[in-house]
């Protein structure tokens, strides 16, 4: 399913200047297979599909929720809900919102700031 630069504009590159959601779009837009977004948009009218998401799992490690606060792929709401159904989990799980940023948030010009938190997140959990 390959996206237009329009659909792809709206839905990773909202939230960067035209200029740079074209090089994005020439940089990172593919067609891909449906199926995986079809199975994530069904994941609870099916028990067995591939994207269920075990949140009693007891093994898990920390997890980290990191959304766009303008992201128009996956809406904050969505983010959130999914943060809240992990506190049932005993891990820890802990959500952070970036202001003024798009769903392309991990490959846009800003890209370092998100890394840096995910690495200062995941830092705090290795042992030297």
């Amino acid at each position: 399913m390959p996206l237009t630069y329009e659909q792809f504009r709206y839905a990773f590159a909202n939230a960067v200047t035209e200029d740079e959601a074209k090089q994005l779009y020439d940089t990172y837009a593919v067609p891909t297979p449906g199926k995986p977004l079809f199975q994530a948009a069904a994941t609870n009218l099916n028990p067995w599909t591939e994207a269920k998401v075990d949140i009693n799992n007891p093994d898990r490690g920390p997890l980290l929720f990191i959304s766009g606060e303008r992201d128009n792929t996956v809406p904050w709401a969505i983010v959130n809900a999914s943060y809240k159904q992990q506190q049932d989990n005993q891990g820890l799980t802990e959500i952070e919102k970036i202001p003024g940023r798009g769903h392309a948030l991990t490959i846009d010009s800003g890209w370092r700031e998100i890394a840096d938190k995910a690495l200062a997140f995941v830092g705090r959990f290795v042992k030297s």
